[in-house]
């Protein structure tokens, strides 16, 4: 057995083994004068954003303090418990508090509008829901929002009122309450989050505790942050990658966390890079394309790392990052059912050759292969096919099901040997794996399949293309003709039919005569799920009824 293997294997046992103490694994376990996390612009000082180091010590003490006035409210182990709350101390002390009661967090994003939060605390059954005070409008009643509700607010830096409760105020007056003893036990509910509905509803999908395991893994194989590392995940902890690999996982392996309050802003990024000597750094491609379109990097980025998530990574934004940082951009591939399975590695030992648009390796702990679409069964190197977990020999695999009885049914193969991913790609004979679609995305021309991402990232190498995005439209002849959707850098003239043309061209010289777009459409924007992720079922949906429309008006016309 390989160090590594031996590693995962210490892992799955400390966090599924029946004494399982989340509080302990997390917190209380490390060296208190350690530093958990290192907040940025809580408040402004001479020189720019506060930096504030939060010790192991203090986090012991702040979450003590959340879980008394928690459980002042009546939660205990198994209660669900809400946050809409921006990165930040009040964050992650009331996360360990909620789990220092062997209670189950539920996550909020605070893009989120009043529908999809009711939605989510709706679905969970929240028992409390701690807001900071700039977010707890949203939770006042109105058409999106009920007046009855089974939970509890609880505001954050004042403003609390009618049958609110002040978070200061609950936590001093629990101060001398005792803690009740903590639960045990891996296969005890941590998390109770939803899918980002990028082609569908979203799912309640319940984590165990031993889920850990996977994001620890992950952030020292497949990220391959060290003790001598300052490590910073840009993505928001509203969602599964923000939340465990820049919270929940640095805490497990004690290595300190950047948290950055806030949006992510170019500017912003760059000084928090600078100032504190970042050299391992975690993103979405969306915040690399952002920081790629702004006035650029300063001298003294000194990055060792840099890896992505969250949705495919298209080839200029490492082409860029070699140029401007120093360093490639690794593609890791994540679902909020699995984790991360998939990684083009850091970690020495299982650090592969650079391969344009690769997904990268099965990671220790895991098995994944590629079906055959029709028949179940695995296809060869190099053919396309579907994207499958095998269940049996990835250990670190914990997801059995939704929170809907029945909808998992479609994610498992009918003996539930593979979980189906849902993506359609390919794997080489090294065991890298390379993204082609969405199952539902895949654009099938005249009997050619193609990829929208293929078709993405020639486009997105055009030094006028900011965002794109490319679907299937029905055609009678081609049975679908490819079609994209363009968001031109700022400053380009979009509107004429001479840029079409040349974006035409530059497909079929770059990728392949046949696979061209049959028309560009020119947009301010793409839609996208609240965690940023293009919605090309929203895009076929909206050219649907477009051409419907435009039907209509014709046969109006002509009567």
């Amino acid at each position: 057995m390989t160090d590594v293997q031996t590693t995962v294997s210490g892992l799955i046992d400390d966090f599924a083994g029946d004494s399982a103490d989340v509080a302990w694994l997390l917190c209380d376990r490390h060296p208190g004068g350690a530093v958990a996390f290192t907040v940025i612009g809580e408040g402004e000082g001479q020189s720019g954003p506060s930096v504030r180091d939060i010790t192991y010590d203090e986090l012991r003490e702040l979450s003590e303090r959340s879980a008394r006035a928690l459980a002042e409210l009546g939660v205990g182990p198994g209660d669900r418990v809400a946050t809409l709350m921006g990165k930040g101390v009040d964050l992650v002390a009331v996360l360990v508090g909620v789990w220092r009661l062997g209670a189950v967090y539920v996550p909020l994003f605070t893009a989120f509008g009043p529908q999809a939060i009711a939605a989510r605390l709706t679905n969970s059954g929240a028992k409390v829901v701690v807001t900071d005070a700039g977010q707890r409008a949203k939770l006042l009643p109105g058409p999106d929002m009920p007046e009855q509700r089974s939970w509890t607010t609880v505001v954050a830096g004042g403003g609390a009122v009618g049958g609110e409760h002040d978070l200061a105020a609950l936590q001093r007056s629990a101060a001398s309450a005792s803690l009740p003893s903590r639960p045990q036990g891996g296969t005890r509910p941590l998390v109770h989050m939803f899918t980002s509905g990028t082609t569908g509803a979203p799912k309640g999908v319940i984590h165990p505790v031993a889920h850990v395991a996977v994001w620890q893994s992950y952030l020292e194989h497949a990220l391959h942050v060290t003790a001598d590392d300052v490590y910073w995940c840009a993505a928001d902890p509203g969602w599964a990658y923000g939340l465990y690999a820049g919270i929940i996982a640095p805490l497990a392996a004690g290595r300190r966390s950047v948290l950055v309050t806030g949006n992510f802003q170019p500017d912003t990024a760059w000084t928090v890079l600078t100032r504190l000597g970042v050299t391992n750094f975690t993103a979405a491609p969306t915040a690399y394309r952002a920081l790629r379109a702004s006035s650029g990097p300063p001298a003294d980025v000194r990055l060792r790392c840099a890896s992505s998530a969250g949705e495919p990574l298209t080839p200029e934004v490492s082409e860029w990052a070699q140029r401007a940082l120093g360093v490639r951009v690794r593609d890791h591939f994540g679902q909020t059912e699995l984790g991360m399975p998939l990684a083009d590695a850091w970690h020495p030992d299982l650090s592969g050759p650079a391969k344009q648009s690769s997904m990268g390796r099965a990671l220790p702990g895991w098995r994944l292969t590629v079906l055959d679409p029709v028949e179940g069964t695995p296809v060869g190197e190099g053919v396309q096919g579907r994207i499958a977990v095998d269940v049996a020999h990835s250990p670190l695999m914990t997801f059995t099901g939704y929170q809907g009885a029945g909808d998992a049914a479609e994610k498992f193969t009918p003996d539930r040997a593979h979980y189906l991913t849902g993506d359609l790609g390919r794997v080489d004979g090294d065991g890298d794996f390379f993204f082609a679609s969405r199952d539902d995305d895949v654009i099938l021309m005249a009997g050619y399949r193609i990829g929208p991402f293929d078709i993405e990232s020639v486009l997105l190498q055009h030094p006028q293309v900011a965002e794109c995005a490319a679907i299937g439209v029905p055609d009678e002849a081609r049975g679908e003709v490819l079609e994209v959707y363009v968001v031109p850098r700022s400053g380009t003239t979009a509107n004429t039919t001479g840029f079409a043309e040349e974006l035409q061209q530059w497909v079929k010289q770059r990728y392949a005569a046949h696979a061209y777009p049959r028309a560009v459409h020119f947009t301010d924007a793409l839609p996208k799920t609240p965690s940023g992720k293009i919605q090309r079922n929203v895009l076929r949906r909206q050219r649907t009824a477009a051409e419907q429309a435009t039907q209509d008006r014709d046969m109006k016309a002509g009567t």
